[in-house]
């Protein structure tokens, strides 16, 4: 994949590279946002351009990517490239973006770098971009075809047909098309992007996990609000503006984090606003009356903050060879000592071949997949949904 001429190079010089990519990405930002205002305005999180969430997922995909062409020379890192594909799928990047980005990134680099990018650098690491580049459009041009969909045309308008309280801090939203064209089918575990217009004029765009069955005519997103600073502005908007009868822009179902079609055992972890793929896989199962051995797992704050929480222990009872473990870290009442706290898996039987599926807070799936990793699952089994900038689980 990576020329021989350039693998030397990028070897010799990705310690360099990394050690200062996290100057870089400041920069890059700073330059393309300057350039072109309309990106953080209408396609970027401004929330994680203010926090640096977003510059260190981009450091980390390009360095792991670059580390990924040097280790396995003949394989093309593809999980991670199908993940990135999916999140840009469903917010409608085109091909030309990524020469935006080119242009801005490559300016940022010589700025921070300096004499250190020789015309011989600039071109391996030039090379390495396009690789990545251009797996990526590939990627995202099929899930468009795939999806009948031109490249970038995702939006449409969708009516909220229903409101439901969760909890005082979640609000389901039920969603038809406004248009009275068909319902886009969608794999249990994927997400919608839902574009809103603030009040300052920005379009800000976040992506929501389906948290209903794939049959039906409705398609629901349940919301959390957000605290802290930045707080969340386009999910607390939703909260505190949208009713039954309005009607939002709403993009393509995606996501490469999908219950699988097999019939072996499964595990559903999560903790949080984490349990809504979770709910739509266990609706999933229980629609289809599936056999397969099912172990849901979910750790919450108390039982009023546990959304779905009702709607989780019917489904479970639905399936035949299901079981259900919930951990609350300051119950409210009479509760279980040994399901008290963080979720501690060391009680919980785990099926051999079992499949499993974490979302929820970084530290949450990281403390999961380490116990699964320390109980013999191999990691290729153990699949994880990010809400935001996808740092990785192996991140410090």
């Amino acid at each position: 994949m990576l020329s021989e001429k350039s693998t030397a190079v990028v070897r010799a010089t990705l310690p360099a590279i990394g050690a200062a990519i996290d100057d870089i990405t400041p920069v890059f930002y700073r330059r393309m946002f300057a350039a072109h205002p309309e990106l953080l305005r209408d396609l970027f999180n401004r929330g994680n351009q203010a926090n640096g969430t977003q510059s260190r997922a981009l450091a980390g995909s390009i360095a792991v990517f670059a580390t990924m062409l040097l280790e396995n020379p003949d394989r093309r890192p593809d999980g991670l490239l199908a993940r990135i594909a999916h999140k840009h799928a469903a917010l409608g990047i085109t091909a030309d973006q990524y020469t935006i980005v080119h242009r801005h990134l490559f300016a940022a680099i010589a700025e921070v770098l300096g004499e250190a990018v020789t015309p011989e650098v600039a071109e391996a690491w030039d090379e390495v971009y396009w690789l990545m580049a251009g797996a990526l459009i590939a990627m995202e041009a099929r899930l468009y075809a795939a999806s009948g969909l031109g490249d970038g045309d995702v939006w449409r308008p969708w009516k909220v047909v229903g409101r439901m309280e969760e909890t005082a801090e979640v609000a389901t939203f039920m969603l038809r098309p406004a248009d009275d064209g068909p319902v886009p089918p969608f794999r249990p575990g994927q997400y919608v992007s839902v574009q809103v217009a603030l009040p300052d004029g920005a379009r800000q765009i976040r992506q929501y996990s389906l948290s209903c069955a794939p049959d039906g005519d409705d398609r629901w997103i349940s919301v959390k609000r957000v605290g802290g600073d930045p707080a969340g502005e386009v999910s607390n908007w939703l909260h505190e503006n949208v009713r039954e009868g309005d009607v939002l822009t709403v993009g393509a179902p995606f996501g490469d984090v999908a219950l699988d079609d097999g019939d072996g055992p499964v595990l559903l972890a999560s903790a949080g606003i984490g349990c809504t793929p979770m709910v739509s896989m266990l609706a999933h199962l229980a629609a289809t009356g599936s056999p397969r051995r099912t172990t849901v797992v979910h750790g919450d704050r108390t039982e009023s903050s546990h959304a779905f929480r009702e709607q989780t222990q019917l489904l479970t009872a639905k399936l035949p060879d299901a079981a259900l473990h919930v951990w609350y870290e300051r119950p409210e009442g009479e509760w279980p000592a040994e399901r008290t706290g963080l979720v501690d898996l060391s009680g919980v039987e785990i099926p051999e071949g079992v499949r499993v599926y974490l979302c929820g807070p970084v530290p949450f799936m990281r403390s999961v997949r380490t116990q699964l990793l320390e109980r013999g699952v191999p990691a290729s089994r153990i699949h994880y949904e990010s809400f935001g900038p996808d740092l990785g689980l192996d991140a410090a």
